[in-house]
């Protein structure tokens, strides 16, 4: 089998020129053939400004058909995409733009309301994603090119563009694929560059997976393109089996992304907890939290009887069609992964990173382990270091074919975390004889207690999470004790006449009644509100380093 990621977007598009590739929700929907034409017209665009390979250029924007054809373009032209996600900050995606290198930026028109091209001094052309159109250039050959696009098409074309036209850059394992800017939980984002085998192994890996998915196959994109977990899953490897990927493209909130699983009945899904654990406590938790359904759920048949009913419930939610969920980008709720897991709910937790493009360890939802998340990926090995990896928690080190080439122009980034092969993850774990393995939690989110025990903030939080009127919950350190940062349900409270002293109260003896399951070492000193929602990365993990209190932000590597 050729090893070229290009050339298997290649087969697809020839394989699969009449059937529907990428769809906005509720709108435009362009077939295989349509991408591939548009990918030709830019790759002229491309030639005629002399872009060569290995160029970089940046794209940003919301998810949208247009995002898929800009990235497409950019890979198999041999140019290096570097995606921005559209939640950075404009002074964010000046810097990034200009610590890429890159030549061309293509931007959503609502992103680029707020940027200035004189903080971009190296772009050379800025495109609007959604038509191509020049908004600015430094050389006349940008809009003499997009002026005569059309008329350059048709001579190259002068027949019809047709299937046998569609022929890709042939790329190499080792050779740079692509630029990805981490979201930085603990930290600031670092370039990190993604060789082609990296993404050839995550494809070939979700194919092993799910050899069912072919271009009859649907798909909801909820999670940003920009970031690997969703460009991975829910856009490249689709492309390649010739699937019909359709973007949200708002901001996913339960409501919308329940209304398109039932349109759309996916047959695939891709999430993050926050989603998942928002439907749970949502949709579920009122229910089995009742006494009266307590009750019953300790009486065998009639357990086994709600249990089914609340799985039909929920599969249907989800449109009924899929194979499996499949859960990344931080940990599931203890409460709502042990209940999915009790009512047989076809779900799984995954482990990766965007350093691994991104796949770590996966695996199915009817051979995972409670709390686990999975097992060496194929093409990829895990080790725990520590004296005793099945007990003791240990960083965890991977190495394979999906392990990135370093950092972007940052040799000592790269040094920290690439050693003899290994990659350092920066997550805690350990791994059972059967090679399953238990995340415990970041080495750098990691607290030592009084007598030095290590604290994983992250085990106190999924206990937490799980008490009346909270949303979410941060654990940080101050002056050596433990502090429970709390961001409330305040419409809970004010429907239940609660003032903001009271709401603090209860969560006060809440947390005395927390503190009964933990540790001497882990109890909890005090509680404090938070008045807004924890700032979040666009996986929507919680910005950590935001919050500390103890000790200065830590670079991270996600």
């Amino acid at each position: 089998m050729k090893k070229s990621v290009n050339k298997l977007f290649e087969e697809s598009f020839k394989k699969n020129w009449d059937c529907p590739a990428l769809s906005d929700y509720k709108g435009l929907t362009l077939n295989y053939r349509d991408v591939a034409r548009r990918i030709a017209k830019l790759h002229i665009f491309f030639e005629s400004c002399d872009i060569v390979k290995g160029d970089k250029i940046a794209i940003c924007g919301r998810n949208q058909s247009n995002w898929g054809v800009a990235f497409l373009a950019t890979l198999t032209y041999g140019a290096v995409p570097v995606p921005l996600l559209h939640e950075f900050k404009p002074a964010n995606i000046h810097n990034l733009v200009n610590h890429s290198d890159s030549k061309i930026l293509i931007v959503g028109d609502s992103i680029w309301e707020n940027l200035n091209s004189a903080e971009m001094p190296d772009v050379e052309a800025i495109l609007s994603m959604n038509d191509v159109s020049v908004v600015f250039a430094k050389d006349e050959k940008y809009i003499q090119a997009r002026e005569h696009l059309n008329e350059m098409f048709g001579k190259k074309y002068p027949n019809s563009f047709t299937p046998a036209n569609v022929k890709y850059y042939e790329d190499s394992p080792n050779e740079l694929a692509m630029i990805n800017y981490t979201s930085g939980t603990t930290g600031f984002s670092k370039g990190v560059m993604l060789p082609y085998r990296s993404l050839h192994s995550n494809i070939l890996f979700a194919k092993a997976v799910h050899p069912q998915l072919n271009n009859t196959s649907n798909l909801v994109s909820m999670l940003p393109t920009a970031h690997m977990y969703g460009m991975m899953f829910e856009f490249m490897f689709i492309m390649s089996v010739g699937g019909h990927t359709h973007f949200l493209t708002k901001l996913p909130s339960p409501n919308i992304i329940l209304d398109a699983m039932g349109t759309i009945k996916p047959d695939i899904i891709i999430a993050v907890p926050l989603i998942i654990e928002k439907i749970y406590k949502r949709m579920l938790a009122p229910i089995i939290n009742k006494n009266r359904i307590k009750l019953l759920l300790n009486l065998p048949v009639i357990d086994q009887m709600i249990q089914k009913k609340i799985l039909n419930s929920i599969v249907s939610a989800f449109g009924g069609k899929f194979k499996e969920v499949i859960i990344g980008g931080a940990a599931l709720n203890r409460e709502a992964e042990a209940f999915f897991k009790r009512i047989n709910f076809p779900f799984t937790v995954g482990y990766g990173m965007t350093e691994c493009a991104p796949i770590i360890a996966y695996a199915p939802w009817d051979k995972t382990k409670l709390y686990s998340c999975g097992k060496a990926a194929p093409r990829m090995e895990i080790k725990i270091d520590s004296k005793d990896p099945k007990n003791i928690p240990g960083e965890i080190y991977v190495r394979g074919d999906n392990v990135f080439l370093g950092y972007y122009k940052n040799k000592e980034a790269t040094d920290e975390v690439l050693c003899n092969g290994w990659l350092k993850t920066g997550d805690m774990g350990v791994m059972d004889s059967d090679g399953y393995l238990f995340l415990k939690g970041r080495s750098k989110t990691m607290i030592l207690g009084p007598s030095g025990q290590n604290i994983y903030p992250e085990e106190i939080e999924s206990i937490l999470n799980n008490l009346p009127y909270v949303v979410e919950a941060l654990v940080v350190e101050d002056k050596s004790s433990l502090i429970a940062l709390i961001f409330p349900d305040f419409d809970q409270a004010n429907e239940e006449g609660l003032s903001e002293e009271q709401l603090l109260e209860k969560l006060q003896e809440d947390i005395q009644i927390a503190n009964l399951e933990l540790p001497n070492y882990c109890k909890l000193a005090g509680v404090e509100i938070v008045p807004e929602e924890f700032e979040k990365t666009p996986k929507r993990s919680i910005k950590r380093y935001i919050y500390q209190r103890n000790s200065a932000p830590a670079e991270s590597n996600r």
